[in-house]
């Protein structure tokens, strides 16, 4: 029996410009039938479903991580046509020591604990001897690193939508509950580390890829939750940058 096809979406996507421009395809934010196949092609090897060339949250969210794999750090590209990028210029106040460090020299070298990471450009993530976990609002992905080394991530994640965005600036890890509970919310918070207030990253059981925002937390899949829970420490640094579009 052979394989089914699944129809092609109608209509265009929230995403269609931006997963037009990953793909290399005519940029006119119409759903043509030449970018429905091409969309649906990196849908199928990507595992996507279901597999329709819909240029939705998921498709874009996934092509957002593959370009962030080998070089977390923000340098203002995105996508693999990529936009131009940045300078890496300007400075990022250094929590540890009062005083504003400039970008990265050049890239460093990754270990056997993650890729390169990278330059550092003006607005991304600061490199540094110890230990920072990065939140870009901008492409929903978060990472730790810590000198040159990726030790967690890339990974998708969702943070604050309207009225309840994410704060932004230096922050440090002061309390993680393994099994907590909302009690704002009403809510279950699994591996729950705080760094801001009541903001915390933590895990969630329904789907990270929605239009709207979470309340104002890192949202996170369970799985990826669990593995950034064994990596991060109380006291550990936290640098949340960028916006979350629509927000």
């Amino acid at each position: 029996m052979g394989r089914t096809t699944v129809a092609c979406a109608a209509g265009r996507g929230p995403y269609q410009r931006q997963v037009e421009r990953w793909l290399r395809l005519v940029v006119d934010g119409r759903q043509s039938a030449a970018d429905c196949e091409a969309v649906r092609a990196f849908q199928t090897r990507q595992g996507i479903k279901p597999a329709n060339g819909y240029a939705g949250p998921v498709t874009w969210a996934r092509m957002r991580l593959l370009s962030a794999r080998t070089a977390p750090t923000d340098t203002g590209t995105e996508g693999a046509s990529g936009d131009a990028a940045r300078p890496a210029t300007g400075a990022v106040p250094d929590p540890a020591s009062g005083s504003a460090a400039g970008p990265a020299s050049g890239a460093a070298t990754g270990g056997a604990s993650g890729p390169a990471a990278g330059v550092v450009a003006s607005g991304g993530c600061p490199v540094r001897s110890y230990r920072v976990a990065c939140v870009d609002l901008r492409r929903q992905l978060t990472w730790v690193q810590k000198g040159g080394k990726t030790l967690f991530g890339p990974v998708a994640m969702r943070s604050g939508g309207a009225g309840h965005r994410t704060r932004t600036g230096w922050f440090r890890i002061y309390w993680k509950h393994k099994n907590h509970w909302s009690s704002l919310y009403n809510a279950p918070m699994p591996y729950a580390q705080f760094f801001s207030g009541g903001q915390a990253f933590h895990a969630v059981h329904g789907s990270i890829h929605t239009t709207g925002g979470s309340m104002g937390c890192v949202n996170l899949r369970l799985a990826d939750a669990r593995r950034l829970w064994s990596v991060l420490k109380t006291r550990d640094h936290v640098y949340v940058w960028g916006r979350r579009p629509g927000s």
